[in-house]
């Protein structure tokens, strides 16, 4: 079957596309081309002048619709994932919370089943803790919390390929250690939870750690101990240039002129969106009762409000805020969503981008950069502006 998608402003990695097309078949971009003549035989897409752009990379959320990823089951994954596929999310890394070994390999598998699934959203999982330091890592962690261990994550990475990320403080003994091992299979390895400073960032670059996880959220700034002052975990990820970011742009995690201080500093190649999302978000059921938290204007609390827990961002809506309020391009802005995380995961070859060849993940936004359309491998999973002629 062919489809080709007409009317619409393309973003291609060269750029904006009017009055082309973007043809699609079997599932794959067969050609992106600056001609919007029919094609015998294609079924027509009028995208009605919106923009037409790249399926967004989700590669840190805990869940959504009403689930959690450490639930484990095939269930909650299912759910949670078409929740956030519905907002333009057409790669997903789902990802765990501080966890016990056991829930771990059980998301495990669940994770790998979901994944030989013709046409899987799911890209790989990501884990978040259980080695993280306890100053930086909120109560809702307590009891979970330790030092990296060789005997617990060697076997569990030598038994599965599905985990491609996972964060940690590097400050703890054995994280560097941790680092070059998981770096070696592959895995993307992330600084979190952290009072590193500059000399820690720059030694666990080199074991490693080549991104920051939710940059500013739980990592100190410039700060002053007695009369001294020294740089925080921030700045001296600013100044390790080979080290990617990502930013939690649901408007409330960061200010919209942090937003733009790292899209200036770091840049749209080294900078990625991310929802850093909990089961509340894209959810539309009963109201979810725990006692943990708080929901107050449009984010996640601790229940004593000492922090933020996780936001209720899809990730258009990362977009939205972070064109609207910080005054990016929109261009850069779907890129950071897309293109750089597809680029920081590895999975550049196939997704990330509007390029023949790769998965045809396309999402169609309107003017105020609301979703209308999404195809996730060719397949229009939804279209609230019946586009289809």
């Amino acid at each position: 079957m062919l489809t080709q998608i007409i009317n619409g402003h393309i973003l291609t990695p060269q750029g904006w596309l009017k009055d082309g097309s973007v043809l699609i078949s079997d599932g794959k971009i067969l050609e992106v081309t600056n001609s919007d003549l029919a094609v015998i035989g294609a079924t027509v897409i009028d995208a009605k002048g919106m923009y037409i752009v790249p399926g967004f990379i989700s590669m840190h959320v805990h869940g959504g619709g009403g689930h959690d990823f450490t639930e484990g089951s095939k269930e909650a994954f299912t759910k949670a994932v078409s929740a956030h596929l519905k907002h333009g999310a057409t790669s997903i890394f789902p990802t765990l919370s501080s966890s016990t070994f056991d829930t771990i390999r059980q998301a495990v598998t669940t994770c790998e089943e979901l994944m030989q699934q013709p046409g899987s959203v799911i890209q790989g999982l990501h884990i978040e803790g259980p080695y993280l330091n306890p100053k930086m890592a909120g109560a809702q962690w307590e009891g979970l919390l330790k030092d990296p261990d060789p005997e617990e994550y060697k076997p569990l990475l030598e038994s599965t390929q599905c985990i491609k990320r996972w964060d940690i403080s590097p400050e703890l003994p054995g994280a560097h250690e941790f680092a070059q091992y998981a770096t070696s299979r592959g895995i993307l390895t992330a600084v979190t939870h952290t009072e590193a400073e500059y000399d820690e960032i720059k030694a666990a670059y080199a074991a490693g750690f080549t991104h920051a996880a939710h940059f500013y959220n739980a990592m100190p700034g410039f700060h002053k101990r007695r009369e001294y002052k020294y740089e925080g975990t921030v700045e001296s990820v600013y100044l390790t240039d080979g080290m990617t970011v990502e930013v939690i742009a649901d408007g409330s995690h960061l200010p919209a002129t942090i937003l733009k201080l790292v899209y200036k500093l770091k840049g749209v190649e080294k900078t990625c969106l991310v929802t850093d999302a909990l089961k509340y978000a894209a959810y539309q059921g009963e109201p979810i009762v725990d006692p943990r938290y708080v929901i107050e204007n449009g984010v996640c609390k601790l229940a004593d409000h000492s922090s933020l827990a996780g936001s209720l961002a899809s990730m258009d809506t990362l977009i939205q805020t972070i064109v609207k309020k910080a005054g990016i391009p929109l261009a850069d802005a779907v890129r950071m969503a897309s293109e750089t995380p597809a680029t920081i995961i590895g999975i550049n070859d196939k997704k990330g981008s509007l390029q023949k060849g790769k998965d045809a993940d396309i999402v169609i936004l309107d003017n105020q950069i609301n979703v209308r359309c999404v195809f996730s491998n060719g397949v229009i999973v939804e279209d609230t502006n019946t586009m289809i002629h």
